[in-house]
């Protein structure tokens, strides 16, 4: 099957397959997986014009709204987290866009850049997965995995504020915005999102339960999404000497594999223990900063 705009041939099967593998596992840490299909393409596809980042937010749209779907019928979606992240991503994105059109067609540069942070995040979770933690109170599940919900929660300027199985968090309502602002602007340079950068930082600097994070990141990942594929297309009639709309179709199909393995991925989190969750963020993470210095 032949994709004009991306200007590449590929079995229809293939990209749906790739996508849900993908997002099985990476949705259950608060990644939608559009960061590892931007190497996939790029790689294995030779889809590397500034239309793959259009294409990798095409995914987040149709794949994402069923593992947020399931994180919400739950009782896991932190809505003030959730809103902090929209609001300080949203503009990022629009700032990352230009930047991949404008001053990065071919952003080898930026690339060792992401490297260097992907590195530097996925080296943290892997000390926190092989840290040792005094005992806990054991905490009281079903048959059916975990129970805790997220309650009691609130949102102001200086802070935001939820209890999650007993527990209380807080966490600094401007470091939450400055660090969505500065993903977000990554995110629209590549498509990615931003869930593989903000989901670790929650986890790993912020200490949120990775059973919590999840849901925010995801939601946070498509809202602005929706705003970079209407960036990029709005872009595309002025530089009509470069490939900068999504194609659409490659998007799609991608999406609908990625839409049922974020609904599967979300309905087996609370079953997968969170040091698992954490071990496979931190292996994709390690695996795309090692991939875009040229290592494998």
């Amino acid at each position: 099957m032949y994709f004009p705009v991306a200007d590449i041939n590929v079995q229809p099967w293939l990209p749906p397959l790739v996508a849900f593998g993908i997002s099985f596992f990476t949705s259950m840490g608060g990644v939608s997986g559009a960061f590892l299909l931007l190497p996939f393409q790029v790689s294995v596809l030779g889809f590397d014009s500034p239309s793959v980042s259009a294409t990798n937010h095409i995914f987040n749209i149709v794949a994402i709204p069923s593992g947020v779907y399931r994180y919400i019928k739950e009782g896991r979606m932190v809505w003030p987290l959730t809103w902090a992240v929209i609001i300080g991503t949203l503009p990022g994105v629009l700032v990352g866009a230009v930047i991949r059109v404008k001053y990065l067609p071919d952003p080898a540069m930026f690339k060792r850049f992401a490297a260097v942070v992907l590195l530097y995040i996925g080296v943290r979770l892997l000390r926190d997965i092989f840290k040792k933690s005094s005992p806990a109170p054991a905490k009281k599940e079903t048959d059916t995995g975990r129970t805790g919900t997220v309650s009691d929660t609130s949102f102001t300027l200086q802070s935001l504020r939820y209890t999650f199985e007993g527990r209380e968090y807080s966490v600094s309502t401007p470091a939450i915005m400055a660090l969505s602002l500065t993903v977000g602007v990554i995110g629209g340079v590549y498509g990615i999102g931003g869930g593989a950068i903000i989901a670790p930082f929650f986890v790993s600097f912020f200490g949120l339960p990775v059973y919590t994070v999840a849901g925010a990141a995801l939601m946070g990942t498509m809202i602005t999404s929706f705003a970079g594929v209407a960036f990029f297309q709005a872009m595309a009639p002025f530089v009509p000497d470069m490939a900068v709309a999504p194609d659409w179709r490659l998007g799609l199909l991608f999406g609908l594999g990625g839409f049922a393995g974020m609904y599967c991925g979300a309905r087996m989190q609370r079953f997968v223990p969170a040091r698992l969750i954490k071990g496979i963020l931190t292996f994709c993470i390690l695996y795309t900063g090692l991939h875009y210095l040229g290592l494998f």
